[in-house]
């Protein structure tokens, strides 16, 4: 297991002056990605990526059991530090909503059991974060990654949503790097997400 020192208060941020892995995830109903990194001396390196393709589990309950079953056999291969997750994009869709709260929860509750601290970032900070624009499509954050990680071209995944969920690290990287950068949304247990999070929970006993 990584060793982690603890860490130091800067500003909003952490700085680590010792080696730590992170989990990033961009949940999804059909496809969820994931990446692994390790932090050593301050420097990014890539560890692993994938996605978990979800689409052969017709039933909703099945593809979140799957999300929770995956998710915590890569901490469990993996002994990552922390954890970072996409936060929902509000649309219009309700039905889409709902199901992406409760893809990015079976995740989220993954990390919990295990004592991951776990912080979620917007869509638009992630990728703003990576290549500097908001707005950047997911081939245009795969290509900043590929540069920034000197990931090789053949072994770049053919699935976006891999390379989303390594955006998500390297996004939560960045952000406890930086002493100007504000880190919030931090969960490190369900009581924390909770408090944080009443409309979500209310009514659930």
């Amino acid at each position: 297991m990584s060793v982690i020192a603890t860490p130091l208060k800067r500003g909003n941020a952490m700085e680590y002056t010792k080696e730590r892995i992170i989990l990033g995830v961009d949940p999804g109903t059909t496809v969820m990605g994931y990446g692994l990194l390790r932090i050593e001396q301050k420097k990014p390196s890539l560890i692993a990526m994938g996605a978990i393709e979800l689409n052969k589990y017709q039933d909703h309950y099945l593809r979140l059991n799957r999300i929770f079953e995956r998710i915590t056999g890569l901490i469990e291969e993996f002994l990552p530090d922390e954890m970072a997750l996409e936060a929902p994009f509000y649309g219009k869709n309700v039905q889409t909503m709902l199901k992406l709260g409760r893809a990015q929860g079976a995740a989220m509750i993954a990390g919990l059991q295990r004592g991951l601290p776990i912080t979620e970032y917007a869509p638009m900070r992630i990728k703003q974060s990576i290549t500097g624009n908001g707005g950047a499509s997911k081939e245009q954050v795969a290509d900043m990654l590929q540069k920034i990680l000197h990931i090789r071209k053949e072994d770049m995944p053919y699935l976006l949503d891999a390379t989303d969920g390594l955006a998500v690290a390297l996004c939560h990287f960045y952000q406890t790097s930086n002493p100007l950068a504000a880190t919030t949304n931090v969960v490190r247990n369900w009581a924390d997400f909770a408090r944080a999070n009443p409309h979500k929970v209310k009514g659930l006993k």
